[in-house]
């Protein structure tokens, strides 16, 4: 029987495993860890039996303790429901100027509002609501169909170039592309439509463009436009002579959208979102814009 070598310096056994010199000592696991993981190990077969834990083919245990996650996640939907039925009743039977008035009332939707707009809208007008490239601004007080909480509220409902029977339509045909106008016909109404908004463009150079320009636009974009493209809101067609673009506002993107046209969408939201919660959302874009003109 072979002799067991102890450690001089603490006296244990040795395993007889060695490596790089070191030796390995007999050393027991903690009793402290032994029983941390025997408790455990019992506390998971006891919870085995009061939680839903096993499949079972179609169904799963159930748990002595009847608790269900889609059951608490569903009483505390109708619990949050319950606590915002106070406001939410108001938001959907008082008219929107009566909500204006009530302080306290606006102070829930920008603070409901906020959550929902960041939800549902937010990818496409950023947080802040200012608009990305190709995405309108929502706070520039600059709007195709009006700013009121009634519109917008309705621009929500129905959206804009969607499947919706009362859908909004947002398109600018594609003048050079369809070949409705040549080439210089584009880049002339696209000038005029330039100098609009940009005085300075007219100089005696660019006007006899312009003023061929005008020609077209009174023939071909005032009906939507207006005779002095300012827009009209009954279409939704854009006010041309202020700053605020939704594709830009300079030159060459301006003959780009006469030339290949434009088509705008934003979805409905009256299958996805609440009464209260449309309304909401139309009272907190409007407020953003009040609040950030």
């Amino acid at each position: 029987m072979a002799e067991v070598e102890r450690d001089p310096v603490s006296g244990r056994e040795t395993t007889g495993h060695e490596w790089n010199g070191i030796k390995e000592l007999d050393t027991p696991v903690p009793r402290g860890v032994l029983i941390f993981l025997i408790v455990t190990h019992v506390w998971a077969v006891i919870w085995w039996f009061l939680v839903p834990s096993w499949p079972l083919g179609a169904t799963y245990t159930k748990g002595l303790l009847d608790v269900d996650q889609k059951t608490t996640v569903e009483a505390r939907v109708i619990e949050g429901q319950r606590e915002r039925a106070s406001w939410t009743t108001r938001l959907e039977s008082e008219p929107y100027d009566a909500i204006l008035a009530d302080e306290s009332l606006m102070n829930v939707v920008r603070s409901s509002g906020r959550q929902l707009f960041g939800d549902n809208c937010a990818a496409c007008h950023g947080r802040d609501g200012r608009g990305r490239a190709n995405y309108p601004d929502l706070t520039d007080g600059d709007w195709l169909w009006g700013g009121e909480p009634a519109l917008i509220e309705e621009t929500l409902r129905v959206g804009i170039n969607t499947v919706h029977p009362e859908t909004r339509i947002a398109q600018m045909p594609a003048f050079g592309r369809d070949q409705m106008l040549d080439r210089e016909q584009v880049r002339g109404v696209a000038a005029y439509v330039y100098s609009l908004s940009h005085a300075d463009y007219s100089t005696p150079d660019n006007l006899d463009r312009i003023q061929a320009g005008q020609e077209v636009f009174a023939t071909t974009c005032a009906a939507c436009h207006g005779e002095n493209g300012e827009g009209i809101r009954d279409v939704g067609a854009p006010n041309l002579t202020d700053p605020y673009w939704v594709y830009g506002g300079d030159l060459d993107t301006i003959i780009a959208s006469v030339h290949g046209g434009r088509q705008g969408h934003m979805p409905t939201w009256d299958e996805r979102l609440t009464d209260a919660e449309i309304k909401t959302l139309a009272l907190y874009v409007h407020d953003l814009g009040m609040r950030q003109p």
